[in-house]
């Protein structure tokens, strides 16, 4: 006989259907998400365990964004309950959407408390061991690292779209970088593009040389091409001008603002990630550096959580849907995305990294961009991630560091 524990979780209430094996409901209860809440439901389960001696019992919840953290992680630390071999299970909410999609019935937190519940009768979940602080808190850290990444990128592309109203050959016509220190100040200052057209080269070289503290190797030639584009380029009246160079200036206290937090994150993940003994497999993998083996690693926790590789590359989202029906084999499959999608990040991020650092790896990407004519990088690039999955998993679940002759 089993317990079967189904909690509906949100942000104030744990709602929690007490089932049997045999779908008979002992108990429902609306409790508090709060530690007393949690307790509660800890001495149901004892009560009900010393009536009915039960050999299995099972806590499911949905993963509902951070609510679901504190209740699952009491649940499975506590001492109690770890001696009756409780297992708590954190489930991907599509499985039982679509479990629930078989029932024509409302939708209310008490059903679907109950229909977790009876999602764990049928015994198709997959246990997932939790997370051992370390792994949380360093998550916390890479997933705030994306986040911003994420934040960064888009505040580039509105200041590249600004600027191509200020100066719309721009990017064309010059080879560095427009978001380096130097070329952000030159572009938000207080010069306009007609004072920029008529300033003699060499002074704008010097100027050049001036902000970029000596950095540039041939400064000439980027004066030159800087000219070049603002005398190509159209020009504003002084109303829209002035909206722009504000909007501009703004953007680029935004962009050094992110930056630097990233830069603070960094830190913060290089001291934590030497904490892993389990690092030192993935940082011995070239291309691979301190955040990709901490994205990698705060997402994964414990290699044992999967059985295999192919569970890595399916929880990633790094996964392929077959697509047969009698005699036809569909050539085309589209990749399913509906993993953990920082981890996804950080693989295929590691991926280019490799790529170009390791031989083998590298060979692998050339040989995939050449199987199709279109969205050749892209495919190559997860294919040559989904490569990588396989390289963790025999890395971490050995304890090796990589060498050239376990790359096959």
């Amino acid at each position: 006989m089993k317990l079967l524990v189904g909690i509906d979780v949100s942000s104030e209430k744990l709602d929690t259907c007490f089932l049997d094996s045999e779908d008979q409901i002992l108990l429902e209860e609306s409790l508090s998400n709060t530690i007393s809440g949690a307790s509660k439901i800890k001495e149901y389960i004892l009560q009900f365990n010393d009536s009915n001696l039960y050999n299995r019992i099972i806590i499911g919840m949905e993963a509902t964004s951070v609510y679901s953290f504190h209740p699952s992680t009491f649940l499975a630390e506590d001492r109690e309950l770890k001696a009756l071999n409780v297992e708590v299970v954190v489930m991907n909410p599509k499985a039982i959407h679509r479990f629930k999609g078989i029932f024509d019935e409302d939708k209310t937190d008490r059903i679907d408390a109950y229909r977790i519940a009876d999602f764990l009768r049928f015994d198709r979940f997959n246990v997932s061991l939790h997370k051992e602080e370390q792994y949380v808190a360093l998550q916390r850290l890479t997933r705030s690292r994306y986040q911003l990444i994420c934040q960064l990128t888009e505040m580039k592309q509105h200041f590249l779209e600004n600027l191509y109203y200020k100066c719309n050959t721009l990017t064309k016509e010059v080879d560095t970088s427009i978001f380096g220190s130097t070329m952000m100040n030159l572009l938000t200052d207080s010069l306009s593009l007609d004072e920029i057209a008529s300033m003699p080269l060499e002074e704008l070289a010097a100027l050049l040389q001036e902000k970029g503290r000596g950095r540039f190797s041939n400064p000439d030639k980027l004066a030159q091409s800087i000219a070049k584009a603002v005398r190509d380029s159209y020009r504003l009246g002084k109303v829209m001008q002035d909206s722009v160079d504000v909007v501009l200036a703004s953007y680029a206290m935004m962009i050094k603002t992110i930056k630097d937090q990233i830069k603070t994150l960094d830190k913060a993940i290089q001291n934590l990630i030497v904490t892993l003994p389990e690092s030192q497999s993935l940082l011995s993998i070239p291309g691979i550096g301190p955040i990709y083996a901490a994205g990698i690693l705060a997402e994964l926790g414990q290699i044992e959580r999967f059985e295999d590789e192919a569970k890595i590359a399916k929880y990633a989202g790094l996964y392929w849907k077959r697509k047969q029906s009698g005699n036809f084999e569909s050539e085309r499959t589209v990749m399913t995305k509906t993993g953990n999608h920082y981890l996804r990040y950080y693989l295929v991020e590691a991926a280019g990294s490799v790529m170009r650092n390791e031989p083998v790896y590298r060979e692998y990407y050339l040989k995939k961009y050449h199987e199709v004519p279109k969205h050749q990088h892209k495919r190559a690039l997860v294919l040559t991630a989904r490569k990588l999955v396989r390289m963790v998993d025999v890395l971490l679940r050995n304890h090796q560091l990589y060498a050239l002759e376990r790359s096959v």
